[in-house]
């Protein structure tokens, strides 16, 4: 038996290696496979026949210019199956569809209210995942699973929300519920770490094995990948970093607790900033132009065009922001010596305002040695890192041919 189980783990990891090269390499020949991989030609002929026989791999032209004999060349079958990523935000959902190569064939967003609550949040998701689904269908062999992004606590052993306080969720079976609603694969996981994960394999961290994803929305969250791997902790709570407390007699954050960082950091402290500048000090902005019934998102985007236009206030909120980040970001550094820094979510949208006041004080409280090589840089998927993240480990899960990581979110 152990020799089966032996040769069974074996052949998921050679074709884990035939995959991965195939995706960063591809068109090659069987010749070039076996040459780049290390395996012996059998074996590559015996994993490429499997995996053409499973739709994943097809044969495209002859090499052309190879001596004597032409091998025919090797690509990712991209009909071979889609997977679909879904990001339920605190107003939001977002719905792509993926084929095999991972290129996004299908997406849609739709608006949201967290007050209309869990039943009806979800319902809405369920449509949205439906026509992902029926689009797929059209264009790929089959449905892969579907990775689900959401903003709280998971526990990734049982798949079960635990807590996702800017939604009041708590105690949600997602990925039973979403199982039996659609018949398929579910992979449930926390919105930051699959943005991290989504900058992992398609972004900005590509070929990093050390990194910390941060990024800013209605709350604060991040992801940690440690060699290569998410940090995810004893059952999967870990990165809560926005939760950490910077002020224990500051403001009553979403949690419950007092002076967290998600408080002091992101759009809602940018607006609150703004507005204790005006009224406390009397400061003057082209913001006051702007009514008072503007939702939160837009008076936030309004902040940071002002500040594209000098506008003191707006500059200062901004400054205030990124001098907080600037020391969560020198505590991460110190704490875990990775190699970069990825600053997403609505801290995109003033990356030129906040990045340079977190590199400073990143510069004056990390340890020297720590950020000796240290990169502090941008989301390159912008607002997809979390939804590409999901549908990335739809796509992971299969090209590894079931991996221990993966598997035990499903």
């Amino acid at each position: 038996m152990k020799n089966i189980a032996d040769q069974k783990l074996m052949r998921r990891i050679n074709n884990k290696v035939v995959i991965g090269i195939l995706r960063q390499s591809a068109p090659l020949s069987r010749a070039n496979l076996s040459i780049i991989s290390g395996l012996n030609r059998s074996t590559i002929s015996s994993i490429i026949n499997n995996l053409i026989d499973e739709g994943w791999v097809k044969e495209t032209t002859y090499q052309s210019d190879k001596v004597g004999r032409p091998g025919l060349l090797l690509e990712i079958n991209p009909t071979g199956g889609f997977a679909v990523g879904i990001e339920i935000g605190v107003d939001f959902i977002i719905a792509i569809v993926t084929d095999f190569s991972a290129k996004e064939i299908w997406r849609d967003r739709i608006e949201t209210d967290p007050k209309d609550g869990l039943l009806a949040i979800q319902e809405k998701g369920f449509k949205l995942t439906g026509e992902a689904i029926a689009f797929g269908k059209k264009k790929c062999i089959q449905p892969l699973g579907i990775g689900l992004a959401i903003p709280g606590l998971i526990d990734v052993h049982d798949g079960v929300l635990k807590l996702a306080p800017n939604l009041n969720w708590k105690d949600v079976p997602l990925r039973l519920i979403w199982t039996q609603q659609f018949q398929l694969p579910v992979f449930i996981e926390n919105d930051a770490n699959a943005a991290a994960l989504g900058e992992f394999y398609y972004g900005a961290a590509q070929g990093i094995e050390n990194f910390i994803y941060i990024a800013a929305g209605f709350g604060l969250g991040s992801g940690i990948i440690i060699d290569g791997n998410l940090l995810r902790g004893n059952k999967g709570y870990a990165s809560e970093v926005g939760h950490m407390t910077m002020d224990p007699e500051g403001e009553i954050c979403s949690c419950g607790k007092r002076g967290c960082y998600e408080t002091l950091i992101g759009p809602r402290a940018v607006i609150k900033r703004v507005k204790k500048l005006i009224a406390e000090e009397g400061g003057e902005s082209t913001i006051l132009q702007i009514s008072d019934d503007v939702s939160e998102e837009f008076n936030y985007d309004t902040v940071v065009d002002a500040a594209r236009k000098k506008d003191k206030v707006a500059l200062a909120a901004l400054e205030d922001v990124g001098c907080n980040l600037g020391i969560v970001v020198s505590n991460l550094v110190n704490i875990f010596d990775p190699k970069m820094i990825i600053l997403g979510g609505a801290l995109n949208y003033a990356k030129d305002f906040i990045q340079p006041f977190v590199e400073k004080v990143v510069r004056a409280n990390a340890l020297q040695l720590c950020q000796e090589d240290l990169v502090i840089t941008n989301s390159q998927l912008d607002q997809d890192s979390s939804v590409m993240g999901v549908a990335g480990l739809v796509l992971e899960n299969n090209w590894n041919g079931s991996s221990l990581q993966n598997r035990s979110n499903y």
